[in-house]
Formats: C-alpha cells, structure tokens, sequence
C-alpha cells in the first residue's frame, strides 16, 4: 500500500521488535495524581453556584477545621481558667465555627486570584489548574465580587465579638501570604501566623483580654504545628513549584524534611505543654496533648514525602491532633463543671 502511494516500502530487516503500542512511563509528578473530574456533592448543587463553591473548598473540610482547632483550645481554655458557664463556650465555638468557615473560604478566594496565572500556567500542576479561576469558570471581577460578600458575612461575625480590632488584625497575614510564597521558602510560618489567630483571638472573646503568659505560648505551639502539616502538604508540589518560582519549605528542607518536622512538632508539644501549665490546666489536657503526640509521631514516622496521596493522607491525619487536644481540654471543663 505504501510503494502505491509514492512512499519507500520498509526493508525487510525492519527492526519491528523494538516498536511497542504500548506508550513511554509518565514520569511527571501529575501522573500520580487522581484524575480531575471526581464527584462530590457540590455536583448536586445549581450550575451557577458550583465554582463559587469550589473556590471557597467547601468540598474540602479539613482547611476549616485546621483553622479552627486553635480557636477551639483557646475558648476552651479561657472557659476552664475564669469559670465561665457553659453558655460561654457554646455560644463562641458557634460564632468561631462559622467564622472559621467563612474566613477559610475567604483566604482560598484570595489564594486563587493571586495564583490563577500560575495555577494554569504549568500543564503538570492538574491539581491546581482546574480551579475555578484557572479554568475560565469565574472571571476575577466575579472572584472580587464574592470575596466581597465573604468579607462582609466574615465581619458580620466579627461584631458579635468584644474583640473586633483583634481579628481584623489577622485580615493582613491573609492577604500577603500567597506573595511570600513568590519571595520566601518560608511561606508556610506566615500561613501558621495567619491560621493560627484564633488562639490569640478565643481567649479574648471569652475572657475580655489575651493572656499572653498562656496564649503566646500556645500560639507559637500551634505555628509550629502548621509548620509541620502544611510543610506536609507543599510536598505535593515540589516537583512543579520549581516551575512557576513558587517556594515552600518542602523545597528548603528537601531530604531533611522528617528530622526537621519531627523538631517542629515537639516544639509545638513543648508549647503547648507550657500553654497548659501557665493556665493551671488539668489531666485532661495533657492526655489530650498526650494522644496528639502520638498522632504527630506517627504521621512523621510513616509519611513517603515522595508520594502526593500519601502526603494528602498525611496532612488530613495532622488534623487529629487539634481534636485530641480540645477533647482533652473539654474533658476538664466539663470536669469543672461538674465538680
């Protein structure tokens, strides 16, 4: 057929054996991602709704929670120190709880108007490039207009506390951390200042004023603790931030990673501890930061830093640890109460 049509017919000593139907390995770290259309039940919601919804991660959780653990521990805490009825704690976790998932929302809104260019700029980055704003679903004006109502319910919240000017304060460290990740390989320490407010923010709330002899402790604790999750979580990158000039900390510390996260996280226990001690907290506490030791350990131990799902499983489990801390500081509180 092909001698008819003009062309050389192949020598008969073609080496056929070395050609294969079967394509070359994907070595690019997209290939171990899953694919990109997976259904959640923002799938149920209107058509219209569903890329807001997917630019706030309603989908995904375990953002909300992660900012809302220290705020948690801090109410809690301060609930348990001026014994405060139980109205109190109750009344704040509720306000803090939606705050958290506004402003949780807000920053990831922030995040992709910075990062929308780089997001789909890089053809290995499918994690990213299918975001709202990368793939043409929103335009950044309708980003801008949603950061606007999120804003506003964020600050609706905000007045309800006796600590307004506090938790604006933090509005700042949202803002500038998707710029440090351009300029910095420590962007995930302003990440850690920025989600971690909240510890300084409860204890307010409850008891009128911070105290900073049990609330800086436990704010850098809990840094540290970001430091260790969301170092976690930047290893899923790794192999494509190079490409678009994003830096983390997984970049920095490399193959260092676990003995270098293994120090941050029993500094965040160290902190933590002395956060309890200065505020006279009982065995709950302690068993609570006991257990989330483990946690961390464990997750330390176990993590293949070269394994994208493996990271993301990772980073998810790095959440336990704030349940097991606020479980063990309810467990005196309620023992208060009770007593």
């Amino acid at each position: 057929m092909f001698a008819r049509a003009g062309y050389r017919s192949l020598p008969k000593t073609f080496p056929l054996r070395q050609l294969s139907t079967n394509p070359a390995p994907i070595t690019p770290a997209s290939s171990q991602l899953a694919p990109l259309v997976t259904n959640t039940w923002v799938d149920r919601l209107p058509p219209k709704l569903q890329p807001y919804a997917l630019l706030a991660r309603v989908d995904k959780p375990i953002g909300t929670m992660l900012l809302l653990w220290p705020c948690t521990w801090s109410i809690t805490m301060a609930s348990y120190v001026t014994h405060a009825p139980i109205s109190v704690p109750l009344t704040y976790l509720s306000l803090f709880g939606i705050g958290a998932f506004i402003m949780r929302g807000a920053g990831c809104t922030i995040n992709d108007m910075w990062d929308r260019n780089l997001d789909k700029a890089v053809a290995l980055q499918d994690r990213t490039r299918t975001r709202p704003l990368a793939r043409g679903d929103l335009t950044p004006w309708q980003a801008l207009g949603f950061l606007g109502v999120q804003l506003s319910a964020g600050l609706a919240v905000l007045t309800q506390l006796n600590c307004i000017f506090l938790g604006a304060s933090s509005l700042s460290l949202v803002i500038v951390y998707p710029v440090m990740k351009r300029i910095t390989y420590w962007p995930q320490s302003v990440l850690g200042l920025a989600f971690n407010w909240g510890a300084l923010l409860g204890w307010s709330a409850v008891a009128g004023a911070v105290d900073w002899s049990v609330c800086l402790p436990l704010y850098a604790g809990s840094v540290c603790w970001t430091m260790v999750y969301d170092t976690i979580y930047a290893h899923q990158d790794k192999k494509d931030d190079p490409l678009t000039g994003i830096r983390s900390t997984a970049l920095l510390f490399g193959d260092n990673s676990r003995p270098i996260l293994s120090a941050f996280a029993l500094s965040s226990v160290g902190l933590i501890g002395l956060a309890g001690l200065e505020g006279g907290m009982g065995l709950g506490y302690f068993a609570g930061l006991g257990l989330g030791a483990i946690q961390l350990a464990r997750i330390l131990y176990r993590v293949d830093f070269d394994d994208r799902a493996d990271c993301w499983k990772a980073f998810v489990r790095c959440g336990w640890f704030g349940f097991w801390m606020w479980a063990g500081t309810t467990v005196d509180y309620i023992t208060l109460l009770l007593s």
